[in-house]
């Protein structure tokens, strides 16, 4: 099954087709987007895998608001085999789960959760190495290869300890820092209310999606780029996509149900630690050209992904 964050990209998707012209406004957005973030103020060192990264930064954060979080994907990445790191791997999710097994979950899928609040004495460096490492095993569920992955370099034989040396010294202080950057920028910034972090929708078993976090209603994006192309002095711009806006419509209307109650979408640019707000109705609004029914636009979306994308996708051969 095809995932939100890939069908938004595709322009001849049907959902990206149906999500752009729901809602066609959008430059107005990404302008005041641009100027409310200001400067950049962590540039990317040299030699950083963004995804890897950003996968990265994505855990850390969660750990920091949820006392209890998922570390399933890296479990089903490690499970399917495609790296040399099964050892390996199984040494580091136990340490986490602090010996709970994981459980079967509707669907078929894993279940397997973390006490970050067991960990409180670790340092800086294992924490950022840590997230590093699941981030790595993410990619082997996600990523079409992995035959240029780090992983590549454990063997059977390797231990927890050879996994958390992939992550090199200058992403572990760049990991630190966004860290840092965000305690100050974003934990503030978010409602009180049930945290829940990489959480799935009711229109996941239509659509594969899982965002980062919710807090109290708030669906939170963390996106960790660069920010737009450099300008003349070397400085970039924060950027907002078309498809970074599709994304966060889509998680709200696979929200069949209400089951999160949301009523306000973020995104949270790491590097420039901006913590961009919109409540949904304003957004929506906005973005159509007119008020919004909520409800409505759920149902129309739910047919969007039932009825047209699986042939669009028969078509495109999956």
């Amino acid at each position: 099954m095809s995932a939100l964050t890939y069908e938004v990209k595709d322009a001849r998707s049907p959902v990206a087709v149906w999500l752009r012209t729901r809602f066609p406004a959008y430059k107005e957005i990404q302008a005041e987007f641009r100027v409310a973030a200001g400067p950049q103020r962590l540039a990317m060192p040299p030699g950083v895998a963004p995804g890897t990264q950003g996968a990265a930064i994505d855990f850390w954060l969660r750990m920091l608001v949820d006392p209890n979080p998922s570390i399933a994907l890296p479990l089903m990445g490690l499970l399917s085999g495609r790296a040399p790191c099964v050892r390996a791997g199984r040494e580091l999710l136990g340490e986490l789960a602090a010996g709970d097994a994981p459980r079967r979950v509707e669907g078929g899928g894993v279940e397997l959760r973390m006490r970050p609040a067991g960990f409180a004495d670790r340092g800086d460096e294992w924490w950022a190495r840590v997230c590093y490492a699941l981030a790595l095993l993410v990619e082997l569920y996600r990523a079409a290869s992995v035959e240029y992955s780090r992983l590549m370099r454990l063997s059977e034989s390797s231990r927890a300890a050879d996994l958390l040396g992939l992550a090199i010294d200058a992403e572990v202080t760049d990991l630190v820092a966004m860290r840092d950057l965000a305690a100050e920028r974003l934990l503030s910034g978010l409602p009180s209310g049930p945290v829940t972090t990489g959480m799935t929708f009711d229109g996941s078993a239509d659509l594969n999606a899982d965002a980062d976090l919710i807090a109290g209603g708030m669906l939170v994006d963390i996106k960790s780029g660069q920010g737009g192309k450099p300008r003349a002095d070397g400085t970039r711009a924060a950027s907002l996509a078309r498809t970074d806006l599709d994304q966060l419509l889509g998680y709200t209307l696979m929200d069949y149900s209400d089951r999160y109650g949301l009523h306000t979408l973020a995104v949270y640019a790491a590097r420039f630690g901006h913590l961009a707000t919109w409540p949904i109705a304003e957004l929506g609004e906005r973005m159509a050209g007119r008020p919004i029914d909520l409800t409505r636009l759920r149902a129309e979306f739910a047919q969007v992904l039932r009825g047209q994308l699986p042939p669009y996708q028969a078509q495109r051969g999956w």
